[in-house]
């Protein structure tokens, strides 16, 4: 899978971005769109995209080893990566389809979350037993929503590219063609709001730390994020209407 996400969408850490690309800036690095192009000329037959004007493009196409789905519904769409032990259950804790599947689930969880209930996010993603990460666009309210499992089992990785777009894909060879040294992989455990940042939803209590990352040449990358064990946030998650998957605090 492949998302892309247009500058202004998307405020990452600051610390993804390497000084490293600004040297690199006049090698011969791919454009978004050039790297698009190659995702689907690997998947001729069963790949394809889809492009929201100016604001973001998704690309999918269906696996070959670990389990990737992709659906849309009312505007939100979402790439999932892996599976929930779970799913059964939480279909019926939300009073979704039994039929649906792990993308369904979060798309049908993430809007009922948006709209009217209460939960805090973190709550619910540490709810989900299984293997996973995902990545929610939804497309009516400007918002992209990202989240990787703690287990290490699902990998993703993330960067800035060259005209300041945010790149998120699990070929880590995609993101660094337009990226350069601006990318590092998605922190396990962790969760992503355009609005509200990064955050742990495995310890929401903690602050997330940028931690320095060296490549086999010597040269700074983008940083990798990890929980500040010792730095606490000044106060507690929020737990009322405004600590929802769509505008946590």
């Amino acid at each position: 899978m492949l998302a892309i996400f247009k500058n202004g969408l998307v405020n990452p850490p600051k610390e993804l971005h390497s000084p490293a690309s600004i040297q690199l800036a006049s090698d011969r690095f791919k454009t978004c769109e050039e790297t698009l192009k190659e995702f689907l000329s690997a998947n001729p037959n069963n790949g394809f995209s889809l492009g929201f004007v100016d604001k973001a493009i998704l690309a999918y196409a269906p696996p070959t080893s670990q389990p990737r789905l992709f659906c849309g519904v009312d505007d939100v769409y979402c790439t999932f990566l892996g599976n929930l032990n779970n799913l059964c259950n939480l279909n019926k804790q939300y009073g979704l389809s039994k039929g649906g599947n792990e993308a369904m689930f979060v798309i049908e969880a993430y809007r009922t979350l948006r709209d009217r209930s209460p939960i805090p996010a973190h709550q619910v993603l540490k709810e989900l037993d299984g293997a996973f990460g995902f990545v929610i666009y939804d497309h009516k309210y400007g918002i992209v929503f990202a989240a990787l499992g703690a287990d290490k089992s699902v990998n993703l990785f993330w960067g800035v590219a060259a005209d300041g777009s945010v790149m998120i894909s699990d070929n880590v060879a995609l993101v660094k063609a337009s990226c350069r040294k601006s990318f590092a992989p998605f922190p396990p455990g962790c969760m992503y709001h355009s609005d509200r940042g990064l955050i742990s939803f495995e310890h929401p209590m903690h602050k997330m730390k940028a931690m320095p990352r060296i490549d086999s040449e010597g040269t700074m990358c983008g940083a990798y994020f990890a929980v500040d064990a010792y730095s606490k946030t000044n106060s507690m998650p929020r737990v009322g209407s405004a600590a929802n998957w769509a505008t946590w605090g």
